[in-house]
């Protein structure tokens, strides 16, 4: 009776796997699967001893041990136990080569064998995506091809948008030429919209050699829509406008600027996705209007402008005129400090009340005098008519008229 076992194996830890026979009625084996690269045991059993041989042989009938002796000169083989009961061999880094049927036999009258199947599973490679080189319009549809090689027997490819599963079309199985492994292809077919945007679409490959989802590849969605929310801004204080858009595999390759209610000013230069003024003033006000193409549609955006009014300056000197006269302008420094200007204007101030008390003590002193004069020659007068006179401007001089009559 023969009973077969499958066991899944990875490259990260090859699994020993081991062919069990023993000799007794009935007779027991153990088929064995192993994945490339991994290691293999064989072992056969007797029930009792009767001083008999073993042997193990390989798919070519090649004797590989005798015993405790190496027969075939291959380092991959190497003895793993020996006994008058049991004879067990190890094969390490098993190749699809290694397949087939191996025999153990003890050489008795007559000379008694069994047979192991070793199934040596082609580990398949990382999956390789193709179809979306170029960026595909928004609305239209895209089909992606996953190819996976040297898988043994076939692997089964699934496709997966995040963790949804999605419907692939297998695209046939071929042999990789001289080889025992096989290429395998699948498709899937998508219909891309805006919220598909750089979505990640995996392959991965399905094979009992591999633990689930250990080999995969990805690649985001890319393709082409129209650009969007463009929104104009303004770059204060340079005078410019520039425009602004969602990205998109391709980026605008033209700009046209408008005005709604007229042309564009004489002093606003374009430079393609910006508006600049050499200088604002309040004709350039209105809304300004921002086409932008990608060669998929066009998108607009718009400014309003307002330039606010000129601010009035604020007077040094409460009471002054705003414009202060020419010559003023060129005698105060442009950025003449408020507290000098003050000092200044009390220094004059000052100066202009001294020279005032000045002056009027001047003009008292000198009137006090005048008056003295006139009054000092009623003091000498004999009566009261003679006082009016010399008040009237007589004087009575050194030496008063006298008459003489004859």
């Amino acid at each position: 009776m023969r009973r077969r076992s499958v066991v899944a194996l990875t490259r990260r830890q090859p699994t020993v796997c081991r062919a069990l026979f023993i000799f007794a009625a009935p007779s027991v084996t153990s088929d064995e699967t192993v994945a490339v690269g991994g290691q293999v045991r064989l072992t056969c059993r007797v029930a009792e001893s009767d001083n008999s041989s073993l042997q193990w042989s390989n798919t070519a009938q090649q004797t590989l041990y005798f015993g405790e002796k190496r027969a075939l000169r291959d380092n991959r083989i190497q003895l793993y136990r020996s006994t008058s009961t049991e004879l067990s061999i190890t094969i390490d880094n098993v190749q699809l080569s290694d397949e087939g049927d191996y025999t153990c036999s003890i050489f008795t009258m007559p000379v008694r064998t069994a047979r192991a199947t070793v199934t040596v599973l082609g580990v398949p490679g990382k999956p390789q995506i193709s179809g979306n080189e170029e960026a595909v319009q928004e609305g239209g549809e895209v089909t992606l091809t996953c190819t996976s090689t040297g898988s043994k027997p076939p692997a089964k490819l699934r496709w997966y948008q995040g963790d949804r599963e999605l419907e692939g079309e297998a695209q046939g199985v071929c042999s990789d030429p001289g080889s025992l492994t096989y290429t395998v292809r699948s498709q899937v077919t998508l219909t891309v919209s805006r919220s598909d945007d750089n979505a990640l679409i995996t392959c991965a490959v399905d094979h009992e050699s591999l633990a689930s989802g250990d080999v995969k590849s990805s690649q985001a969605l890319m393709f082409l829509h129209r650009t969007s929310n463009v929104q104009v801004k303004s770059l204060a204080p340079s005078n410019t406008f520039s425009l602004s858009f969602s990205l998109s595999p391709v980026r605008p390759t033209s700009y046209e600027w408008l005005k709604t209610d007229g042309e564009l000013p004489p002093l606003a230069k374009v430079d393609g996705a910006f508006l600049r003024f050499e200088m604002l003033n309040k004709s350039d006000n209105g809304v300004y209007l921002c086409n932008a193409d990608n060669g998929i549609g066009q998108s607009q955006g718009e400014y309003k402008l307002l330039v606010p009014p000129p601010r009035c300056p604020t007077p040094l000197f409460p009471g002054l005129p705003l414009a202060p006269p020419a010559p003023l302008l060129l005698l105060l420094p442009p950025l003449l400090d408020h507290a000098v200007i003050g000092g200044v204007v009390a220094v004059i101030v000052f100066i202009l009340l001294c020279l005032l008390i000045v002056l009027g003590r001047y003009l008292i002193r000198h009137k006090g005098t005048y008056l003295t004069h006139e009054a000092k020659g009623s003091d000498d007068a004999p009566d009261a008519d003679t006082a009016i006179i010399n008040a009237e401007g007589g004087h009575s001089g050194a030496e008063d008229k006298k008459e003489y009559f004859i």
